[in-house]
């Protein structure tokens, strides 16, 4: 049975409807965020790199990351707007959090020790009301909520 390693809570600074997740020692990257960015697209994925595509243009969305041991159960999808997947390489075991107008967030992920090749499934509610909260008032806190999980794609 899957167990959780380890849990964080932190917010992505959203602008242009986009933050990324990117692998913290990214000197190497092919294509560092945000280039070729995709608009509309919920979850783009590059080597060591992943894209959320925001329901809203500019906000802070809640983010929960949760590394587990091996695949978490699934998420009943009734609660969630959109739900993908994706691979990640990771050769630091951490990840940063990158926003489009500001940059790399103080924020690290901890996956692992050492670098390795993992499997991630992003959850978001909220799509809608951030969304109207964008054209409305300009910004909101916390609306747009993500669950990211992460685990090894070896399990």
């Amino acid at each position: 049975m899957a167990e959780l390693v380890r849990q964080q809570h932190l917010y992505a600074d959203v602008g242009h409807h986009g933050f990324g997740l990117q692998e913290s020692d990214d000197g190497d990257l092919p294509v560092p965020f945000p280039d070729d960015f995709k608009q509309g697209v919920f979850l783009n994925d590059f080597p060591g790199r992943l894209d959320i595509y925001s329901g809203g243009h500019t906000h802070t969305a809640a983010v929960t990351v949760e590394v587990w041991d091996e695949q978490p159960p699934q998420q009943d999808p009734s609660r969630w707007d959109e739900q993908a997947e994706a691979p990640f390489e990771s050769s630091s075991g951490e990840v940063a959090v990158w926003s489009m107008d500001l940059g790399r967030a103080d924020d690290v992920i901890t996956l692992a020790d050492s670098g390795g090749s993992w499997r991630v499934r992003v959850s978001c509610a909220g799509r809608s009301e951030a969304a109207a909260l964008s054209e409305q008032e300009g910004t909101g806190e916390g609306v747009e909520k993500y669950l990211v999980q992460f685990w090894p794609a070896t399990a």
